[in-house]
């Protein structure tokens, strides 16, 4: 049975205050949610003071990104994944579509970034998905597979336990549009063939798929229902505890 993992990814939004405030009102509201993982990941400058206040609760602290590097040294503005782990983060995101379109990452670095975070035993959650242009050329899968398999790249089987995958297709993140539970379902299962061509029917049983882009409470139950959906990776409705809490509670 996979555990479903209920993620919000609050990007580059709140002070250190605002963090900490969202992140002491979400506690008792998902204090009882036992059917799944929540994970929470604050800016850098947060992850500190949020991992300590929420030390002893069901909710996890993630990094929105870390280095290719494992090893400190002279690279201005990166943060390794221990330092990540130091700080009290137990999971790492990587690949976001954001970082790929925006600051230009590629499989090669995400797969850097992956092993650098799997080396220093945090819990990865590795994104892949397509864009409009994509999806309506037909290549939706050849540029998934494409991600999957260059992401992951090297991984052994003991590696394969701390990955997540999330697929966001490009064209629901910020949109407000959503793929259809349908549609999420059906990438969402060539993933999982996808993976499990690529190491066993086993790992690729166990292997948690989350769904990214414009996850809101109304529409959480739907995305769930789908057998190839375990979880989800939220963006804007993260931000505030009530609304986050009510996609973690989706079941209770």
């Amino acid at each position: 049975m996979r555990k479903p993992v209920i993620a919000g990814n609050w990007k580059m939004y709140k002070s250190l205050g605002e963090a900490v405030e969202t992140a002491l009102a979400l506690k008792p509201l998902v204090a009882n949610a036992n059917h799944c993982e929540v994970v929470i990941a604050p800016v850098f400058t947060a992850i500190k003071t949020v991992a300590d206040r929420l030390e002893g609760s069901n909710i996890k602290v993630a990094g929105q990104d870390c280095s290719t590097e494992v090893e400190e040294g002279a690279h201005t503005g990166e943060v390794t994944a221990s330092m990540l782990k130091d700080v009290g983060a137990r999971y790492v995101i990587v690949g976001h579509s954001e970082r790929r379109q925006i600051y230009c990452e590629t499989d090669m670095s995400v797969s850097k970034k992956v092993k650098a975070a799997l080396s220093d035993g945090l819990f990865v959650i590795m994104c892949v998905g397509e864009s409009l242009e994509q999806r309506e050329q037909g290549k939706a899968e050849n540029v998934v597979a494409g991600q999957l398999n260059g992401g992951l790249n090297g991984l052994t089987a003991p590696d394969l336990d701390r990955i997540i995958l999330a697929y966001e297709p490009v064209w629901a993140i910020g949109t407000g549009r959503t793929a259809t539970p349908e549609q999420a379902q059906e990438m969402h299962a060539f993933i999982r063939r996808v993976f499990a061509e690529r190491h066993s029917s086993g790992a690729a049983d166990a292997l948690r798929i989350l769904y990214g882009g414009s996850v809101k409470p109304d529409n959480i139950a739907g995305l769930m229902s789908q057998p190839d959906i375990d979880g989800a990776l939220v963006g804007g409705a993260s931000l505030k505890a009530d609304s986050f809490a009510q996609i973690v509670n989706y079941r209770s």
